[in-house]
């Protein structure tokens, strides 16, 4: 028992006797409400306090905690990716708050078009966005949410870049009237560099993006109006590091430090040891998350199955050297269930579908239990083989990227041949020292020491037939097919976590 706990014994023991019930009843809520478990402490009061009204105020406390909760769980966040990205990163996020009773009809996740900022904010750029850009579409999709839900009011949550659109959107786009919460997790606030060159690019700290947003009330660097949170890693950031190791400038100084994504007037929550987009993605932010949202502590950081899941997403594709968020239409997905120790399919697919203009491939009914392959193919593309760990709950942001040849297995000075292999993270970086990764049993290489950069690694594979091949990260094994390389297939183990 902690120090608190006999405190509190004490204390109850000592007035017992001595006040009335009134007073009994008031060091009864007190203790009440500093206890992290509060059903069990009325549990353990309904045995040392026999009062003819207990009964009445355990029906009281109860009533509201649940209805706090129930408010909580009431308002909408909508979840907003970072550079580069989807909605898709977000789906296990939106699992752990189902898991905790959120409604899951109050959970959303942007995809914003094109996802990639550009090189100069001020000049246009094919599938590239502007911080203009990224407003408008955020702005947009709030009013949609409102709109549908009838809410005054939302959160916002927002991964990296995701983070900059947010803080935009709030100071210069009347977001502040809209948005009660905004958490910022691993946002540059204070630029990935903050130096005298490239001023125009959305991430230079020094640059009038961003000095605007951080100069602009008087004070603080966040608008008066809304609560902000800003999460982030201790040293593991690799957009928040003294010095330039990781964006290619070894030794020199970036200008900005580990509590780069910080800001004065918010409330900024340590995550050590995650890197940058763990700080979004982990169940340790998801924690953080949650607190912040419902007020308090989530009851589970596992995610509960759900049995038969609905499975959906939007197949997207590819353009000017990155990825888009614009759906794809006549693309053709197969889903095939597959054994979890081979890789091998388990009969006929069990779901086909050609998108039409909206990009979407589903509904598709899975087994909480199976794992799956999901097979893309578009013309100007290479077929692509997703395979994925089961799916635990349904989700509507099951996406599925088009990619060329050269996007996956880049132009290395040793080409594959035979089959290549792709292991990806999408949520978070391979760590060296902290992580235990590996592709047919050996670390891949171009995953480098040091502060965890790297969420994608590839393999290759020489044998002429179809081999069986684990990926492995941490707790999560995926068992992919090889497919032959020459006839334009190629395997990608995605892990869920």
């Amino acid at each position: 028992m902690n120090r608190g706990s006999l405190a509190e014994n004490r204390a109850e023991r000592q007035c017992d006797s001595k006040l009335p019930c009134g007073g009994r009843s008031s060091i009864i809520l007190a203790i009440l409400l500093r206890t992290s478990n509060a059903q069990c402490s009325l549990t353990l009061l309904l045995r040392r306090v026999r009062l003819p009204f207990f009964a009445s105020l355990l029906v009281l406390m109860l009533t509201v905690l649940d209805s706090s909760r129930a408010d909580a769980a009431d308002t909408p966040i909508l979840f907003v990716h970072g550079n580069g990205d989807t909605a898709a990163l977000w789906h296990t996020t939106l699992w752990r708050f189902e898991s905790n009773g959120y409604d899951a009809s109050r959970l959303f996740a942007i995809d914003m078009p094109h996802p990639s900022a550009r090189a100069n904010d001020l000049q246009e750029e094919a599938n590239r966005s502007s911080t203009r850009d990224q407003r408008e579409s955020l702005s947009a999709e709030v009013d949609r949410i409102l709109a549908a839900t009838g809410s005054e009011k939302l959160v916002l949550v927002g991964s990296s870049r995701g983070g900059n659109a947010i803080r935009d959107y709030v100071s210069h786009g009347g977001g502040h009237q809209k948005v009660a919460i905004a958490i910022l997790c691993g946002t540059p606030n204070h630029g990935v560099v903050a130096r005298p060159s490239g001023l125009e690019n959305e991430f230079n700290g020094m640059g009038p993006f961003l000095d605007n947003l951080n100069k602009l009330h008087e004070d603080s660097e966040v608008h008066p109006d809304v609560k902000f949170v800003t999460l982030r890693s201790d040293t593991n950031d690799k957009y928040a590091q003294p010095t330039g190791e990781v964006l290619g400038f070894p030794g020199e100084p970036t200008g900005v430090n580990y509590d780069g994504p910080e800001l004065r007037g918010a409330t900024n929550l340590v995550l050590p040891g995650l890197d940058h987009r763990e700080v979004a993605f982990h169940e340790h932010a998801f924690r953080e998350l949650y607190r912040t949202i419902a007020g308090v502590a989530p009851e589970r950081l596992e995610i509960q199955p759900q049995a038969k899941p609905v499975l959906d997403g939007m197949v997207s594709g590819y353009d000017n050297a990155a990825a888009t968020n614009l759906p794809v239409a006549d693309a053709r997905v197969e889903i095939f269930e597959v054994d979890a120790k081979s890789g091998l399919r388990q009969g006929d697919a069990h779901h086909e579908a050609v998108t039409g203009a909206d990009g979407r491939w589903g509904p598709f009914e899975a087994s909480e239990t199976a794992s799956y392959e999901f097979v893309l193919s578009a013309d100007g593309y290479p077929t692509l083989h997703y395979y994925r760990s089961p799916f635990p709950r349904s989700s509507r942001y099951v996406h599925l990227r088009l990619a060329p040849r050269a996007a996956l297995l880049g132009d290395g000075a040793q080409p594959c041949t035979g089959s290549a292999v792709q292991m990806t993270r999408p949520r978070g970086y391979f760590g060296h020292g902290r992580n235990r990764f590996t592709l047919g049993g050996d670390v891949p290489d171009g995953i480098d020491q040091g502060v965890p950069a790297t969420s994608a690694a590839l393999g290759c594979f020489s044998s002429d037939e179809p081999l069986s091949v684990p990926a492995v990260f941490d707790e999560e094994t995926i068992v992919v097919r090889t497919h032959p390389l020459e006839k334009g297939h190629i395997t990608i183990a995605e892990f869920h976590y």
